[in-house]
């Protein structure tokens, strides 16, 4: 393991806003009745497949266009335990966990109205580039979260399907920090929650018809936009400890209203609806 995870429960800020300023969770999504239609299980190869994913050029292994040194595996000690892995290769690749629930069994996607919650240990290493998002046909691109330890207090919030963004500075970010995230999938606005707190809503959303495969993965940076891991270092982690979606219940239908009936002057049972 790279790092201990450390807790704490702190409220929110997001670019632009105070936290002291932004709505607690008890006041808003709280109250919306859900059913929880997802719980991840990493261990399941019906939900997750391991080591690829069309998010990659021709399903990986690799993917330098993106500044990554990721060679992906599907050996399931990087990434069926929770805690995703990447280890330096010999020919300067690093084997990298990733699970996505494209082409499995089950396939499950989120889609629009969904609401993500997972609770995260952050990476401490530099080059570690964490990531749980979503992906689609080329697209349908949603990241719950990215983080570089570079930027030791900073999460990436995104929204590529209408262009919405957040960096987001906070206390409660920091290498081996423990963290809540909350994401609602919304037709016309996403948005993230931080331990309980509101902190981005992106004001774009997703669309009504918008769904998408879930991806968890750890990637590693290449060097161009973050540092490159240590020279020294031959490991890097982090941990997904919980990953649930809740989707809204449907709205209950009232049963019709039968009209009582009573008898008229001739003992016959009439709707009193139609006596008036």
């Amino acid at each position: 393991m790279e790092a201990r995870c450390r807790g704490h429960r702190m409220a929110g800020v997001s670019h632009g806003q105070h936290w002291a300023d932004l709505m607690p969770l008890s006041a808003t999504t709280e109250q919306h009745v859900s059913d929880v239609v997802f719980t991840a299980d990493f261990t399941s190869e019906r939900q997750w497949v391991a080591g690829r994913s069309w998010a990659y050029p021709d399903g990986g292994p690799t993917n330098p266009g993106d500044n990554k040194l990721d060679y992906l595996t599907a050996d399931p000690a990087y990434s069926r335990t929770g805690t995703f892995r990447a280890t330096r290769r010999t020919d300067g690749w690093w084997d990298a966990g990733l699970l996505t629930t494209e082409g499995s069994d089950e396939g499950f996607m989120v889609r629009t109205g969904d609401r993500l919650r997972a609770r995260v240990c952050l990476p401490t290493g530099l080059g570690a580039w964490p990531a749980i998002w979503t992906w689609r046909d080329g697209g349908n691109e949603v990241d719950v979260f990215e983080y570089h330890p570079d930027n030791p207090d900073l999460l990436e919030l995104s929204n590529h399907v209408r262009q919405g963004h957040s960096y987001l500075r906070h206390p409660a970010v920091r290498p081996g920090a423990t963290i809540d995230l909350q994401v609602t999938f919304g037709r016309h606005d996403v948005v993230w929650s931080l331990d309980g707190t509101q902190v981005f809503a992106d004001g774009q959303g997703v669309g009504a018809r918008w769904h998408a495969f879930l991806i968890v993965n750890l990637s590693v940076c290449a060097g161009r936009y973050h540092p490159r891991p240590d020279p020294t270092a031959t490991e890097l982690s982090y941990r997904v400890e919980t990953l649930t979606v809740h989707r809204p219940s449907a709205p209950s239908v009232p049963h019709p209203t039968v009209p009582e009936a009573r008898s008229d002057d001739h003992g016959r049972r009439e709707s009193s609806a139609h006596l008036e």
